[in-house]
């Protein structure tokens, strides 16, 4: 669950980490409110759970009440990636010498936290990681150990920062690891962590995503609400009927019945075509399920579907039954192309035929993409 940034910033301040003044409003007049109260010039900050904000227009400065007024007047009636803004952090404009970037978050391969700092505030961490690597400094943090001021020191060294800072910054990043730990995060990021022309520091923004399974421990603490904070319907739809679907920009819909399954299909369908979602059914596949999940994935314009299920423990042959109904019932004609192995696989594939799915038989993800391609053509 991914919380507004002035939700992150609220969790920030109560740790000690030092955020702007700041004010959440609904509407123009509520803005004016604020930026009185805080004094011009001021940032306006569209509030939608998705990134990328700043690239699509959603943050805007105001030096006066007139700026202000049609500024936040634009927000609230534009939409970002889909999303309508309904809600704008108005907060303090800080004069900036230097920004940072500041973020923890779990290692993949280790399944540990990891301190990640660069000198390279206020963009993209994965452009700067692609780009400038020396920029970057990170180390892996043993939880049953904790992070300590020492750590974080020696870690940030590594930016060549001036004593002082040094100091400073290292105390706001073992604060960001609390917050971490006391919230169960999947990533806790300060994007930029600003040094002020004062020389004092600032988060000028705060990401903050919990892990899902954490939320029954969190409930109380957190004392915000919890249902469908995501904002994207076709993912809250995924949640609703037990499968894990994200949303993609692509046209090719896909059905896979295991994560590293879908990862897999989802960047050899990526070499050549645009996967439009990443669906992954889980255990448990029944005829219902698949029968929901073609008609989760049907939410958007695609060009083509492509369906890769195992069958260990799954009856995929069940799942089978599922997608034919939806083809017959909705007398669908998209090319659907799907690679079904395991238990049951022969029965299976006589399921999919009757429905004009074409099966491909063989273990490689590849040759079924092969096979998609060439019905594209």
């Amino acid at each position: 669950m991914r919380l507004h940034e002035y939700e992150g910033a609220a969790i920030f301040e109560k740790f000690g980490i030092p955020v702007p003044r700041r004010g959440v409003v609904r509407t123009v007049e509520g803005a004016l409110r604020i930026a009185d109260e805080i004094g011009f010039p001021v940032v306006l900050k569209s509030q939608v759970l998705v990134g990328g904000r700043g690239l699509a227009g959603g943050i805007k400065t105001a030096e006066s009440s007139d700026e202000l007024e049609k500024s936040a007047d634009d927000l609230l009636n534009m939409e970002i990636k889909g999303l309508p803004v309904k809600e704008l952090m108005i907060s303090e404009r800080v004069k900036i010498a230097k920004e940072l970037y500041m973020g923890i978050t779990i290692d993949g391969y280790s399944g540990k936290p990891v301190a990640v700092v660069s000198t390279e505030g206020g963009v993209l961490i994965e452009e700067t990681a692609k780009h400038s690597p020396e920029k970057i400094a990170s180390v892996k943090i043993d939880p049953k150990l904790g992070f300590y001021p020492y750590q974080a020191q020696k870690l940030l060294r590594q930016l060549g920062l001036a004593p002082k800072p040094l100091t400073a910054c290292s105390d706001i990043l073992v604060r960001l690891y609390k917050v971490f730990e006391k919230y169960e995060a999947i990533i806790v990021e300060i994007n930029p962590l600003v040094i002020l022309e004062n020389g004092g520091l600032m988060a000028v923004d705060a990401v903050l995503e919990i892990d899902d399974s954490a939320l029954f421990r969190l409930k109380k603490s957190l004392s915000l609400p919890t249902d469908n904070r995501l904002g994207n319907s076709l993912e809250n739809k995924g949640k609703e009927i037990g499968v894990t679907y994200v949303d993609l920009d692509g046209d090719i819909g896909l059905i896979s019945s295991g994560a590293g399954l879908g990862m897999a299909s989802m960047d050899i369908i990526g070499n050549k075509l645009n996967p439009a979602n990443f669906l992954e059914t889980g255990g448990g596949i029944t005829a219902d399920l698949l029968y929901k999940c073609m008609e989760l994935i049907l939410m958007k314009d695609l060009k083509a579907i492509f369906i890769n299920i195992y069958g260990g423990i799954n009856p995929i042959h069940e799942g089978a039954k599922g997608i034919v109904k939806y083809i017959k019932d909705h007398h669908l004609t998209l090319p659907i192309v799907a690679k079904a192995l395991g238990n049951h696989q022969e029965e299976t594939w006589e399921i999919l035929r009757s429905g004009g799915v074409h099966v491909v038989t063989q273990a490689a993800t590849e040759t079924a993409v092969d096979k998609l391609i060439d019905l594209l053509k």
